[in-house]
């Protein structure tokens, strides 16, 4: 097999390169080393001997000679990722998302590149807030909370009536999608071009919604993702962590190599003419401040250096989880990295190659100008 994966450089990417040429395939890479990503001197990572075309997915000439001699499958990966970011640069994530995923389909309906199959980095994003359970037992879609909930501390989404609710795993299957950022909605519109382009022409199609993929090798200059790595640097070099809300948003966390697993099982599952859209995660919600103090925990900072703070982001989801019931009964898939041993390996990784302070405090000034960040007035107890 000869596989083409954009983004192949980045952090999911390299590890699925390498398990990919160890399992026998033939890769070609093409990637634009980001400077926000790879920093502003990048090299090229070790790539286990894939070919390497240094690239722009805008550019369709950069995939014409990234699939040169022909492809068996696509795997896209390349994206820009920051929810946050993608609220004050909604052009340029379009841009690269959007226009990317586009270029792709009209070089397979001009037959300048043919893939048996393409499978689609997805995210959870698509869901914005998601699906969630009232006390009669209704699923209901509440949708972004108002900066007024949030400014007066109100961080649970509530019912039509102003009831409680309960989250709701999310199943592709019958799960609405009404994203809650501009990078969702680039994430969904890849999806939709995708699914309409591709069946029709024979052309296989599979896209894995991702939930909060973490793990050794994310990047470390990138400010706008990666909460885990984010927090793991500021631990370390003694900067302190400030929780958003009241720290008890949740997230599905799935660990890199569980994810590379789903991408690589997705290149061989038979959807010839279906399109398979699947969620992948961790299979369990954990709240921010819990997966914060077992970071500062493993890494011996102290107490204080976690701190609640009633801040916000407008566009931010309370809860999230995945309903991996899909992905078992077509792909076979399930985690196998627990969260406490994820987080063994990242903090082991993040002591090794963390030289310096994190980059977060620019993007959050950054946020604040676009009126994103907020402060709430109470619901701190």
């Amino acid at each position: 097999m000869r596989v083409l994966v954009t983004g192949g450089a980045g952090f999911i990417g390299r590890r699925l390169v390498r398990r990919l040429t160890r399992d026998g395939a033939d890769v070609a890479v093409l990637d634009a080393l980001v400077p926000s990503v790879h920093g502003e001197e990048a090299t090229v990572p070790d790539l286990g001997g894939a070919l390497f075309v240094r690239g722009d997915v805008r550019d369709p000439a950069a995939w014409v000679e990234a699939a040169r001699g022909g492809v068996d499958a696509v795997v896209h990966l390349a994206a820009e990722t920051g929810t946050g970011e993608s609220m004050y640069r909604t052009c340029h994530y379009v841009d690269v998302n959007v226009q990317g995923a586009a270029i792709l389909c009209d070089l397979i309906t001009r037959r300048e590149i043919s893939p048996g199959r393409v499978v689609l980095a997805s995210s959870r994003a698509v869901y914005g807030e998601g699906p969630y359970r009232t006390p009669r037992g209704e699923v209901v879609y509440p949708g972004p909370r108002s900066r007024a909930a949030l400014e007066a501390g109100r961080w649970e989404p509530e019912g039509p009536s102003g009831e409680s609710l309960s989250p709701v795993a999310a199943d592709a299957a019958s799960a609405r999608t009404a994203p809650a950022s501009a990078y969702g909605t680039t994430k969904l519109a890849q999806e939709e071009l995708l699914r309409v382009a591709l069946p029709p022409a024979g052309i296989g199609f599979v896209a894995l919604r991702l939930q909060n993929v973490y793990g050794p090798g994310q990047s470390l200059l990138n400010p706008y993702t990666g909460i885990l790595s984010i927090f793991s640097v500021q631990l370390l070099h003694g900067e302190r962590v400030r929780l958003f809300e009241d720290g008890l948003a949740t997230r599905d966390f799935v660990y890199v190599d569980d994810a590379v697993d789903a991408l690589a099982i997705g290149l061989r599952v038979d959807v010839a003419r279906t399109p398979a859209i699947l969620d992948v995660g961790g299979g369990s919600r954990t709240a921010i401040a819990e997966a914060a103090e077992m970071l500062r925990r493993k890494l011996d900072a102290p107490p204080e250096a976690v701190a609640v703070t009633g801040e916000f982001r407008v566009g931010d989801i309370r809860h999230a989880q995945a309903d991996l019931s899909r992905a078992d009964a077509l792909l076979g898939w399930h985690p196998s990295v627990p969260l406490d041993r994820g987080l063994d390996a990242l903090t082991e990784w993040v002591r090794d190659v963390a030289a310096s302070g994190s980059r977060l405090a620019p993007a959050l000034e950054e946020m604040t100008r676009a009126g994103l960040l907020g402060q709430a007035r109470r619901g701190l107890s």
